[in-house]
Order: structure tokens, then sequence, then C-alpha cells
């Protein structure tokens, strides 16, 4: 194991909580949330996955304990989804430990930290006090969010984990070859998700070595800290997701909801639909793919618009583009129109726009 690797060990209350219920043989939930590197793109099989090879940790060291493992990743969104599906697809199975991974998909920017900083905080604040470790993998070139979505890991003294600090400079040096640890760009390879693995349970090895509650004595692990006051923000702290079949439209002309593909859909320029939703900052989310796809304006309150393009010069397939169309607005409850525009990009042959749903944060109900 590359020391490198561990940027921070962090405040330990929390994890040696969640080894002494694993050593009394109860039942643990462990998590991941974060990227397509997390869903497990480039391993050859699912076992072979960081998260799996993770939650195998904590099968093998408790073995008395009932370990169930959530795989909450999803390809090409970053944590401004991740904020506004946290409660449906990671808090909602309880987890008692989770490893965050978005730093090649966010941005570095105080913006990512923003959002980062409401997902951190979410899960931080669940009743069962989970543990949370910060991962940071990397792109060619080296590059992630850990400059700024460090600040965030600092500020709750989380441990942190990252991949690039121990493998980067390996590459930089010729002493390891890019391929030997990644499948391309960004998706590590078999051996690169093991080290991955192998980079968080060093930490847990060495967390479980200097754990109170499992020595002979078998003293209490320490209070876990309360949680401190925001760093950036907690807009992103209160948040709701609407996904298409969710959200009843206030008037409607010329969009159909699509309940097989989950997403409201017109191909039809001029077509308009309006909703309702409650928020301070509001999201949309829309299908990108190199098809016949078309532009939409969207607005706020009859705010400043936003254009957004369903078309993309990629091959790799498609995705769902998360984006902010405003925020600090007034508390409660807010227009957003989208209408399809005749404009388009010159290399689509079609106007098909799809919305897949609205978020917001700030969410005072």
């Amino acid at each position: 194991v590359c020391p490198q690797s561990l940027v921070s060990t962090g405040d330990l209350s929390r994890v040696w909580q969640v080894m002494a219920k694993a050593q009394r043989g109860e039942k643990i939930t462990v998590a991941v949330i974060g990227g397509s590197i997390t869903a497990g793109a480039k391993a050859t099989k699912t076992e072979k996955r960081y998260g799996n090879l993770v939650a195998d940790w904590w099968r093998q060291t408790f073995p008395k304990a009932d370990v169930t493992f959530v795989n909450a990743g999803i390809g090409a969104t970053g944590s401004n989804f991740g904020a506004l599906r946290a409660p449906r697809d990671l808090l909602s199975h309880h987890p008692d430990f989770v490893v965050v991974e978005y730093g090649v998909n966010d941005g570095n920017t105080q913006a990512a930290a923003e959002t980062l900083e409401g997902l951190i905080r979410q899960i931080l604040k669940q009743p069962n006090r989970p543990a949370v470790v910060q991962l940071f993998m990397m792109h060619t070139g080296g590059g992630n969010a850990q400059e700024w979505h460090g600040k965030v890991g600092a500020h709750y003294h989380l441990p942190i984990v990252s991949y690039r600090d121990a493998l980067w400079p390996e590459i930089q040096a010729k002493r390891i070859v890019w391929d030997t640890v990644m499948a391309d760009e960004v998706h590590p390879n078999d051996p690169g998700h093991a080290c991955a693995a192998e980079f968080v349970n060093h930490w847990l090895n060495a967390a479980r070595a200097s754990c109170p509650c499992l020595s002979k004595n078998g003293t209490p692990a320490p209070q876990v800290p309360p949680l401190p006051a925001p760093l950036f923000s907690d807009l992103y702290e209160h948040t709701a997701l609407f996904e298409a079949p969710d959200l009843k439209p206030l008037s409607n002309r010329g969009w159909t909801l699509d309940e097989k593909a989950k997403c409201w859909i017109s191909d039809k320029p001029g077509s308009v639909i309006e909703f309702e939703i409650n928020g301070t900052a509001i999201f949309s989310m829309h299908y990108v793919i190199k098809r016949a796809m078309g532009k939409a304006k969207l607005q706020i309150d009859g705010g400043v618009p936003c254009v957004y393009d369903g078309w993309f010069n990629q091959t790799w397939g498609g995705y769902r583009s998360t984006n902010l169309l405003a925020k600090d607005l007034k508390p409660g409850k807010h227009t957003v129109r989208v209408e399809l525009l005749a404009e388009k990009n010159p290399g689509s042959d079609g106007h098909e726009f799809r919305l897949f749903g609205l978020g917001a944060a700030g969410v005072t109900e």
C-alpha cells in the first residue's frame, strides 16, 4: 500500500462505533455513492468493483456481522445530482459506512464543493451517525476535484483517501504505466479497482488497530462530535427530487409523458410545459446523446432563460445532464417553464428533447 494514499486519517469516532456494532454481530450496511467509477464501469465482474471489495473487508474482518452492500453509483453524474437523490438512493438504506467518490465527475470549484457539502451533511446528520470516507480517483493528467472537495473533508474531519496521490506520482515517474491500473481516461481496470479498495481498506485496518472498543478491556468508542456549522452552505442539505412521472404539469402544450423512459418528451418546436416546485435553488435534468435531439429553453418565474442542448458530439452513449437553473430564489413555490426551440445543433437531424425531472435545494417543507 502506498502511504501517500492516506491524505487524512480523520476523526475515527464514527467508524469505531460501526466496528463495535460489527464486532457484536449486528447488521451493518456498507454503501458507496459516486459516478461511473463507483457504479463499476470497466470492472470485469461485480465482485471486482472497489465498493464490493471494501464490503468484503467488513465481511472478512467481522465474520459474525450481517453485512449488506449498497452501490449508489450512477455514471456521468456529479455531487449535485448526488445531493438531490441521496434520500432515495442512499439514506433510505440506513447506511453505517459510506464511501463518497465524486472527485472525477465534479469540477474543481467552490460550486462543486457546495453540492458535495450538502451530500456529506445529509449523511452525517442521520440518526445512526454513519461514518463517511472521501475517495479521490483521477482522470488523464492526474486531475480531480480534490483541492475543493478536500476543504469539505477537512472541515468535517473526514478520512480522505486518494488514489490520485498514491498512483499519479508513480505514473509520472514511469514506475507504473497508466494502462496497468486504468482502462481508459477515467475508469480504473480490475487492478485499479483493487488498488482503490486496498487504499480504503488500509485506512480501515489502521482504524481497527486503534479501536478502543475492540481491545481486551472493550472501552466504549468516544462520543461522535456534533456536526459543525457549514463551511460553504447548508443549501444542498435540504433537497427534493421529482422524476418525470412525479411532475404534474400546471399547463402542457405538446409534451407527452413517456412512462417507460421516465421522461417528458417532445419533438415539436414551440411545445411548452410548466411545473411548480418549491425551493430556493432549482435544477433540471435532461437527456444528452448523439441522436436527433434538439434544444429547450427553461425559465424560472419568467426570469433569465437557460438553453440546454439534448445533442452532443460523442459516441460513447447518452447521459443525464443535471443543471442549476436558478439559485437564491425566495423560499416557496416557483414556476418552471420549458419550451422546445426551433434552433438546434447543425449536427442534429431533429428536435427531440427529454426532460427527466426537476430537483430543488433549500426546500423548506
